[in-house]
């Protein structure tokens, strides 16, 4: 199961991926997203999701079309991750493999479409370019969504998405700093790790 937060990896090398996912395996983050735009991707999908079977949730991120998502399945990713609607074609997929499927969407119609046509979750992107609970607002007409907030999530204001309507919040750059990332610094990934989430403990959220 896809827990409330997800990291989002974009352009690291599977050593650094690797470095990330040891520092995350035994937190109560367990979403890794590796992006598809990521030189050999696939691959590092591929060892990942083997290395960290049972204590990590791999996935896909920026899967465009259905030969990518074919191909991320095949790999090994247990949710995909899309920035624009997903076509039906690959949303019967994902229900036919058991595959999370995230759909992008912002406006309410978008969204709306996105459950209609089957994704289990859907990611509102840009969300730091609504208020923090745009995805509250969207929810009372439509009901208790399961939405995702992607784009400008960090440590200041990760509570702020997670209390007001969102379910779970995806992030590239709110946990970890870059450079640590691809320095392989195990000890301040560590703490950065400790300080995200001792703040997401202090959440509303964790009282529902």
């Amino acid at each position: 199961m896809l827990g409330k937060v997800t990291q989002i990896l974009r352009g690291y090398s599977y050593e650094q991926v690797r470095t990330v996912a040891t520092v995350l395996q035994d937190s109560s983050i367990n979403g890794m997203e590796i992006t598809l735009n990521t030189e050999d991707a696939f691959e590092i999908i591929r060892k990942v999701s083997c290395e960290f079977k049972g204590k990590l949730v791999v996935g896909a991120g920026t899967v465009l079309c259905y030969e990518e998502l074919v191909k991320a399945v095949a790999a090994g990713a247990m949710f995909v991750l899309s920035p624009n609607l997903m076509t039906e074609k690959m949303l019967s997929f994902c229900k036919e493999k058991g595959i999370i499927s995230v759909s992008g969407a912002l406006t309410p119609s978008e969204i709306a479409e996105a459950f209609e046509r089957g994704s289990n979750i859907v990611k509102v992107f840009p969300a730091k370019e609504f208020s923090y609970s745009y995805g509250k607002t969207v929810c009372e007409p439509l009901g208790n969504l399961k939405l995702m907030a992607v784009g400008g999530i960090n440590l200041s204001n990760v509570n702020n998405y997670l209390d007001s309507g969102y379910q779970y919040v995806g992030t590239a750059g709110g946990i970890f700093k870059s450079e640590d990332i691809k320095n392989e610094n195990i000890h301040n990934l560590k703490k950065s790790l400790e300080a995200f989430e001792m703040e997401l403990g202090k959440g509303q959220h964790n009282i529902r």
